[in-house]
């Protein structure tokens, strides 16, 4: 009986994966086969043209040309067995780390003290080369930022002079300049006068005036009022002077507290030691100073105007000057530039003294003590063999069932006999596809390596499941849906419902870890049932012709293919 093609389909093997002709990655898992049917397909809508165009004469020659071939259908019984899930793949192996180091300066060789084949420790001196022009290079880069310094300091100086000051402390009696006015160099500024302490200046007679010295007290009498102040001596001079009547005298200076009302036009006598003065004297200021510009440029703020005391070195006003500024900035840029030549030149002296960037193992020297070498070589190679590591690329169907962590069994050629352990370090995210079929970098690590070496090619076998005395068919028997068929005197045919016509019976099952022949069933059939399937084989792959399908004629039931009771 010939059904419809939505039955045909229904009864086709489930096929999950990659599109046909595409290639698996070099990881392959070793998971369960479904039957290819991709043939029966084409026969089934062979049929289905034939019966719609009234080709009921070749679909009839078609069905017994296939019942004379024999049944394409085999059964096998569902069993117990251990099983077990693994992607294998094979790749080279690596060092740990590899490091070409590599001269960075010409020279000759001074110093080589090692070979290949020795072990070095990160940081150990490989390689010492001739540095003589470096280090006189170096000194003159060190001279060159000290004159910069000294520069920019000398700028910085002249950048304090900005600030105009008092020389004394006192009173600003005068101002010469506003805000925003231009001053040059020498410019008077302002005047700054102490007036709180007068002097006056008088004559003694030669033989009194030896016995007077600096501290001593002095009472002084004011001419017009006759008012006396008290003073102190603050000197006595060595030269002596004659006023008329051939007196022989000397000047004595004496400071007097001015109470406010003394001033440079007023004259006085003095008493010291109860000697009295030879004449009088005018009283001046103690200290007075005219203020004038260090540096040219523009008045930006006054800090003391006119009445204003300031103290010795206070602050008048201040000044801005753009030349000065730019001149900073060049001395500035000057010493950085300096100090960053010196920089280099130490690095580059530096360079002459080549270490091992990694403890490891040398692998090759390929320059010795008393040879020349120039700038970019490679002068020797170091290999880190704390372990070896190799990068499996796996299949993108597989990737998602990997992590880190996970242990790796690894075998080698070139090692018979031997098994060593492995283990999963990274699984990169970051594929590449060929053929439409895309793979992923995953890496392990080897710590025990006796007998490996960087550049074997070895194989890896990554255990994903396995279950001990499971209920198994072979993969082959899994179809479409996870449904599977099996004979009507099987163990679980008993009562079933959904039996063809040629009497087999379709169940739905539940699987577990699968290997490359056998998938584990955790349901739906038991031990002593008896699956019905078309085992996959390479004939699968060839064509078919309107004659016959290769491998399989008639089938039970005279079905066509696909199924038993077509």
């Amino acid at each position: 009986m010939i059904k419809p093609l939505e039955t045909i389909k229904s009864l086709l093997p489930h096929r999950p994966g990659r599109a046909e002709g595409q290639q698996a990655g070099p990881a392959v898992r070793q998971r369960k086969k479904r039957p290819k049917w991709v043939k029966v397909t084409a026969v089934s809508l062979a049929v289905v043209l034939l019966l719609a165009g009234g080709g009921w004469y070749a679909l009839s020659r078609l069905t017994a040309s296939d019942a004379e071939e024999g049944s394409a259908y085999t059964t096998a019984e569902v069993t117990r067995r251990d099983i077990t899930s693994t992607i294998t793949g094979s790749g080279t192996l690596e060092a740990a780390n590899t490091y070409s180091v590599t001269s960075l300066v010409e020279g000759t060789i001074l110093t080589a003290a090692f070979e290949e084949g020795d072990e070095v420790e990160e940081g150990a001196v490989l390689y010492t080369i001739d540095s003589s022009d470096a280090s006189s290079s170096l000194e003159q880069a060190q001279i060159s930022v000290d004159q910069a310094q000294r520069s920019y300091d000398s700028m910085l100086e002249e950048q304090e002079d900005l600030v105009v000051r008092s020389t004394i402390a006192g009173q600003v009696v005068s101002l010469e300049v506003e805000v925003g006015d231009e001053v040059t160099a020498g410019e008077t500024i302002a005047t700054v006068r102490d007036s709180d302490t007068m002097t006056l200046t008088v004559h003694f007679p030669t033989d009194d005036a030896d016995a007077f010295y600096v501290g001593q007290s002095a009472s002084v009498t004011l001419d017009s009022t006759f008012e006396t102040l008290t003073g102190t001596v603050s000197e006595v001079s060595s030269v002596e002077t004659v006023l008329t009547g051939n007196r022989i005298v000397r000047a004595v200076t004496i400071e007097v507290r001015n109470p406010g009302g003394i001033s440079t036009t007023q004259t006085a006598t003095a008493t010291i030691g109860g000697v009295g003065s030879s004449d009088s004297g005018t009283f001046a200021y103690s200290d007075e100073e005219t203020i004038t510009a260090k540096l040219s440029g523009t008045v930006a703020s006054i800090s003391a105007g006119e009445g204003d005391y300031v103290s010795r070195n206070g602050a008048i006003l201040t000044l801005t000057s753009d030349d000065l500024d730019d001149q900073i900035q060049s001395a500035y840029e000057s010493l950085e530039n300096a100090q960053l030549s010196l920089e280099n030149q130490s690095e580059q002296l530096d360079n002459y003294t080549i270490t091992a960037p990694i403890s490891g193992t040398v692998i090759d020297k390929y320059y010795a003590a008393g040879e020349n070498t120039e700038a970019n070589v490679t002068m020797c190679t170091i290999y880190d063999l704390s372990y070896l590591t190799m990068t499996l690329s796996v299949d993108e169907l597989d990737i998602s069932s990997l992590s880190v962590g996970q242990t790796v069994t690894i075998t080698a050629d070139a090692v018979e006999d031997q098994t060593y352990t492995g283990v999963v370090t990274k699984v990169s995210v970051a594929g590449t596809s060929s053929g439409g079929v895309a793979t992923y970098p995953v890496t392990i690590r080897i710590d025990e390596t006796d007998g490996l070496l960087p550049g074997m090619t070895v194989d890896a076998a990554i255990t994903l499941d396995s279950a001990e005395g499971a209920l198994t068919i072979p993969s082959a028997a899994l179809q479409r849906g996870d449904t599977v068929l099996f004979t009507a005197d099987s163990p679980s045919a008993a009562g079933a419902e959904s039996v063809t016509e040629e009497g087999y019976v379709s169940v739905e099952v539940v699987t577990g870890t699968s290997d490359d022949s056998y998938t584990e069933i955790v349901s739906g059939l038991q031990e002593g049932d008896v699956v019905v399937y078309i085992p996959t084989s390479s004939s699968d792959d060839s064509g078919f012709a309107m004659g016959g399908m290769p491998g399989g004629g008639g089938m039970p039931g005279g079905g066509m293919g696909g199924g038993p009771g077509f």
